[in-house]
């Protein structure tokens, strides 16, 4: 049985604005076993971005140059995190970081997420399971810090980015502030509660 989402709102980074996006939010819950469902909604006029097609599920890399929905999680109290990028195609990638952009890719095939994509005239939904169990680095009764984010791509090509919290400077998802959305453990009832930001 899912817990109750937590939903929370996108900002655009100032530098990087697209009047063609009207809002990004985001809802994540608990699915049995660990796994970690974190819906997107895309509120914009479609037909003035680059939205992929979607087609069969695969791995691919540097898919944050386009249109992307982007996930990272980390454990409280350590330095290391994962990323998990979702594409409207339907392709994904996984990285594992020792610190601060010092990681490698996961090939796993057993971390492949299930994507889902619903597009209409003026809205995109992209829901993204992710096995958490699979990665031995998050313990099970773990306190998770999430920074959910997403690259926009207009039709010219240029790139807005979305994230819950900015850092001062130019856009950066790897950056402690991003990681703005605090997750209690699956099997803590307060998983229940409204998302709560980091103060």
């Amino acid at each position: 049985m899912p817990s109750k989402p937590y939903a929370v709102r996108l900002k655009c980074h100032p530098g990087t604005n697209n009047q063609a996006v009207h809002g990004i939010e985001a809802r994540v819950c608990w699915m049995a076993g660990r796994a970690l469902d974190i819906n997107y909604i895309l509120k914009a006029d479609l037909t003035q971005l680059r939205v992929p097609p979607l087609g069969p599920p695969r791995r691919a890399d540097l898919l944050w140059q386009h249109t992307c929905f982007e996930a990272f999680v980390s454990v409280k109290g350590k330095a290391d995190y994962h990323e998990f990028n979702f594409a409207p195609s339907g392709e994904w990638a996984a990285y594992s970081f020792q610190h601060y952009r010092d990681g490698t890719p996961l090939n796993d095939d057993k971390l492949v997420p299930r994507i889902t994509v619903r597009n209409e005239a003026d809205q995109l939904d992209l829901d993204a399971t992710i096995r958490l169990d699979l990665l031995p680095t998050i313990p099970p009764h773990a306190w998770l810090y999430l920074a959910l984010c997403a690259v926009i791509e207009d039709q010219s090509g240029k790139l807005s980015y979305w994230a819950l919290r900015h850092p001062p400077g130019n856009p950066d998802f790897h950056h402690p502030d991003c990681f703005a959305l605090d997750l209690e453990p699956a099997n803590v009832a307060a998983v229940n509660e409204p998302a709560r930001e980091k103060r």
